[in-house]
């Protein structure tokens, strides 16, 4: 039986994510010994000690919770790419990113979060994006809404920023997964903004968005781990997005791009701005 997410369930499991971000996470920021940093992918893809330990707490926590789900972790899914196939068709799934913006987290600067969703049937039901240094959780359950919530209780609604015109847009844009001729299409359209900045971490980036401090984002990859819980944390703090063809986004999407915008119109607007031929 799937079991309902409700305010009980939302602050269990942020409490699961800020333990893991205080046990696992922060003692380590700084203080990453030799070889506690690695490469994946790539250059632009890390892994810490701090981003497997925290997924293994993080795991082991939801297992033991919601026997039975399926957890697709970020670095769990780079040892055994197969671990993402147990998405679909799944009852109740979570994507977990134990340490977003670990390129940061390596290098000191103290911006990154740890992130999860719940997938229930295929549908994102419910996220949660915790700042470890702010020791606060963003959450939006599907339906009823977004939030930012600390651990005395202390709650405040999120709600994107107002449309305006693409001028006067301050947007993250993150360019650096793209192919050309995309990739230089956009880079040289980015003075038709208002400003453009880029953190390197989607925690915040979505968080930001769906406080309303920027008015729009601009991905490429796709991961679930780390789009999943910023789109829904978006969508019920009013926003509206899609990819760059304008299908919906979902979880088993992981290309394609995404823009997310204050509504409709304002994505229309960015993608002619930004993508057009």
């Amino acid at each position: 039986m799937t079991p309902r997410l409700d305010a009980r369930v939302m602050g269990e499991v942020a409490q699961l994510l800020r333990e893991a971000t205080r046990t696992e996470i922060l003692p380590r920021f700084r203080r990453l010994s030799t070889g506690a940093v690695r490469t994946k992918s790539g250059p632009l893809d890390l892994v810490t000690d701090a981003d497997e330990a925290a997924e293994r707490v993080i795991t082991a926590g939801l297992l033991k919770r919601f026997p039975g789900c399926v957890v697709v972790g970020e670095e769990a899914t780079s040892a055994d790419p197969t671990v993402l196939d147990t998405l679909a068709g799944a009852g109740l799934a979570f994507v977990v990113d134990p340490v977003d913006g670990t390129a940061n987290f390596a290098a000191g600067l103290p911006l990154f979060g740890c992130m999860a969703a719940a997938i229930i049937g295929g549908e994102i039901a419910a996220c949660w994006i915790h700042d470890p240094l702010g020791d606060d959780t963003a959450l939006a359950l599907r339906g009823e809404g977004a939030w930012i919530e600390a651990p005395d209780g202390h709650r405040r609604d999120l709600q994107v920023a107002a449309p305006v015109p693409v001028s006067r847009m301050v947007a993250s844009v993150s360019w650096s997964w793209m192919q050309e001729p995309m990739r230089s299409r956009i880079t040289s359209r980015l003075p038709r903004l208002a400003a453009s900045v880029n953190f390197r971490c989607a925690a915040h980036e979505y968080r930001l968005a769906a406080g309303g401090h920027v008015h729009a984002l601009i991905y490429n990859k796709l991961m679930p781990w780390d789009h999943a819980p910023g789109w829904l944390l978006h969508r019920e703090a009013g926003g509206y997005a899609a990819r760059f063809d304008g299908s919906p986004y979902g979880p088993d999407r992981t290309t394609g791009g995404l823009i997310v915008a204050p509504d409709r119109s304002s994505w229309e607007s960015l993608r002619e701005a930004l993508l057009a031929e």
